[in-house]
């Protein structure tokens, strides 16, 4: 079982913060007040948390079938659709991963979002999504380091997007030890805590990385999404 954990510190990740002030309604112009006073509140709690983490796992064993929609690796089939398989279909090896802001992030926004001050919580909420984010993309960029010359990746791919089934969670989960990173799965394969992804690269030497295909994914509120 090749699996391996890391943990970062919010400093370790790239954060665009332009983009994050698009996300608020400001794409052109510095925030306003009082919202540039919250955002710089809630990167300065971000610096404090200890709980940014990821794990994955690479698997040889594996049989992708672009026709029928599915791969297996170790056994497990996964409905990941035709979009992803076409874009793992020349992978000699898979990595299933999970990454996560932890919980005190997306505590703090509830609490917010839920009392005193929605805009607040709503500015949490959307730096633990960019958190979550970010060490998902600080992970690959490891996991290319540590591969062998002329070895390469494909973007990451995640349950629930480009018509993967979010069931399939509890198949990958099964991959890794119980709560990997903490993270957990309600019956109806929703992640605890919220600010958490799981999916799937491929890796070999014939993959490419391409960009989200925007147009052929249903997700409105994916932070990268194409706006134009």
């Amino acid at each position: 079982m090749r699996i391996k954990e890391i943990s970062f510190n919010f400093d370790d990740l790239t954060i665009d913060l332009e983009r994050i002030q698009a996300l608020l309604g400001y794409p052109d112009m510095p925030l306003p007040e009082p919202f540039d006073q919250y955002l710089e509140e809630v990167i300065g709690f971000a610096r404090q948390v200890k709980e940014i983490r990821a794990i994955y796992r690479r698997i040889e064993n594996i049989q992708i079938e672009p026709g029928r929609g599915i791969l297996v690796a170790d056994g497990l089939t996964f409905q990941v659709g035709r979009t992803i398989c076409k874009e793992l279909k020349n992978s000699e090896e898979l990595i299933f991963y999970v990454c996560t802001a932890g919980k005190s992030i997306s505590e703090r926004s509830a609490v917010l979002l839920q009392g005193e001050d929605p805009a607040k919580g709503y500015i949490y909420d959307q730096v633990g999504v960019f958190i979550t984010e970010a060490a998902g993309e600080r992970m690959l960029q490891l996991i290319r380091e540590e591969l062998p010359e002329g070895i390469k990746t494909t973007n990451r791919y995640s349950p629930g997007y480009c018509h993967w089934e979010v069931a399939d969670q509890h198949q990958l989960f099964s991959l890794f030890p119980e709560a990997p990173c903490g993270v957990t799965l309600t019956p109806s394969a929703l992640m605890t805590p919220v600010k958490s992804i799981s999916g799937v690269i491929g890796i070999g030497k014939s993959v490419s990385y391409r960009e989200y295909p925007c147009a052929l994914c249903l997700s409105l509120n994916c932070v990268y999404r194409k706006t134009s």
